[in-house]
């Protein structure tokens, strides 16, 4: 089954880190995607540009980002494939993402049959 992981953490908080820890950081998502990529489980991902540049389009009308209430932005995903939601979490809780800020693991509806 499919899961859809959308990564949250505080672009500010971000944006004021020292550049190694940055690179630290970076790093860590790097081993990440190589382990799911090694078990076969990763299906996608990539990083998102800051929500400050994010758009949202109702009907005739766009306004500018970032859009979350809270300090948290959706700033990433992973798609990967896992035989259950239990595995899905497992992989989550490995995510670095969960350590700044939160994944959210959504299942996703297989509407090809």
């Amino acid at each position: 089954m499919k899961y859809l992981f959308l990564l949250y953490d505080d672009e500010n908080v971000w944006d004021e880190m020292p550049e190694d820890k940055r690179n630290e950081i970076f790093g860590s998502y790097m081993a990440y995607s190589e382990a799911l990529k090694k078990s076969g489980a990763f299906i996608g991902g990539e990083p998102l540009v800051h929500s400050r540049e994010a758009k949202r389009v109702r009907q005739t009308q766009v306004q500018d980002g970032p859009f979350a209430d809270g300090k948290e932005q959706l700033g990433g995903y992973y798609m990967i494939d896992a035989k259950n939601l239990d595995e899905a979490l497992d992989w989550a809780a490995r995510c670095p993402c969960a350590e700044l800020g939160h994944v959210e693991v959504r299942p996703v509806w297989n509407i090809e049959g």
